[in-house]
Order: structure tokens, then C-alpha cells, then sequence
């Protein structure tokens, strides 16, 4: 079991990045959150099996239709036993 911060830049508000992310978690079964951020970046705490996480990065790196990813920003975390499900943060 991993976490996952994540930073992502470039034109990913307004383009259903946090819905589209919320999707690829459920189907990936990781846990976490995703949320807008004042700067106009999308961060992001995912947890999961090792495997799951990195396609989970790689899907936050692709972004939706219609949003342009130009960076993304990965630290490591400490992994939490509480975490069960993945949530859009307000």
C-alpha cells in the first residue's frame, strides 16, 4: 500500500478533471481525494496498491478531453488506515 501527493498544472479547472479523476479512482480502486486549489491546479492524495496508484498518476497526467497537463508535481506520503473511498474536496 502507497499514498500519493499530487500537483498537476496547466488548463485542468473547468474541464471536468476532478469528475473525470473521481471515475478512473473508482475503477482503479484507489482512495484519496482530488480538489481545486486557489492557484488554478487540481491536488490530488491517492492511496492504493503500487500498481494502482502509478496508472492512477498516469491517467492525472492525461487529464480529460479538453484540459492541458503541463506539469505535474509527485511526493510520497505516509500510507493512512482510515482512508476507504475517494472523495472531490470543496
Amino acid at each position: 500500500m502507497i499514498r500519493r501527493h499530487v500537483v498537476v498544472s496547466g488548463l485542468v479547472q473547468g474541464v471536468g478533471y476532478r469528475y473525470l479523476a473521481r471515475k478512473h479512482a473508482d475503477r482503479l480502486a484507489v482512495t484519496g481525494w482530488v480538489r481545486n486549489r486557489p492557484d488554478a491546479t487540481v491536488e490530488a492524495e491517492v492511496q492504493g496498491e503500487a500498481a494502482a496508484v502509478h496508472e492512477m498518476l498516469r491517467r492525472l497526467e492525461a487529464g480529460p478531453p479538453g484540459s492541458h497537463v503541463t506539469g505535474i508535481v509527485v511526493s510520497e506520503l505516509d500510507p493512512l488506515d482510515d482512508d476507504e473511498a475517494f472523495r472531490i474536496l470543496r
